[in-house]
C-alpha cells in the first residue's frame, strides 16, 4: 500500500456500482476538509497495489478503507469513514458498538442486493475536473 505516497485515507469502491457512486458523491460532499481519496476497486491502480488479491477484492461487495497503514471493509469501514465527515454524521459510528456479525450481516444483505436494488453503470464514474485530484488512477 505505500505505492500511494499520500497521507490522505483512501477509500476503494465498486466504480460500477450505484449506491457505491451515490456514497462516493455523498462523502465528498461532507468531507469538507477534503480528507479523502477515491479509488475505484476496478481501476489499474487497485490491480497493481493489491496484485494477486485484487480479484478477490472486486468480487467482495465491500467497501474497503486504508487509513493510517491498515484496511478496514464493509460496516467498519463505513463507520470509519462517517466519523470524520462534517454536521452530525460522526455521531454514526456510535454503531461500531454493535457487535462486527451482526454489523457485518446487514451490510453484506444490502451490498449482495446492492445491484438489483439500485443498478449499475457500464463503466466507473468519471470525475469532473474539480475532483479529478481526488481520485487515484
Amino acid at each position: 500500500m505505500s505505492d500511494f505516497n499520500t497521507n490522505n485515507p483512501i477509500i476503494f469502491f465498486d466504480g460500477i456500482c450505484n449506491l457505491c457512486n451515490s456514497v462516493v458523491q455523498f462523502v465528498i460532499k461532507h468531507d469538507k476538509k477534503k480528507r479523502y481519496l477515491f479509488c475505484p476497486l476496478q481501476s489499474d491502480k487497485t490491480k497493481e497495489v493489491f496484485g494477486e488479491f485484487n480479484n478477490q477484492l472486486t468480487k467482495a461487495e465491500t467497501i474497503i478503507l486504508f487509513e493510517e497503514n491498515k484496511l478496514y471493509f464493509g460496516s467498519t469501514a463505513a463507520l470509519n469513514i462517517v466519523k470524520h465527515l462534517n454536521l452530525l454524521y460522526p455521531i454514526l459510528f456510535f454503531f461500531i458498538i454493535i457487535p462486527k456479525p451482526l454489523r457485518e450481516f446487514v451490510y453484506r444483505f444490502i451490498a449482495k442486493h446492492r445491484y438489483k436494488w439500485f443498478g449499475k453503470r457500464e463503466s466507473c464514474m468519471l470525475p469532473t475536473d474539480d475532483l479529478k485530484n481526488r481520485f487515484i488512477d
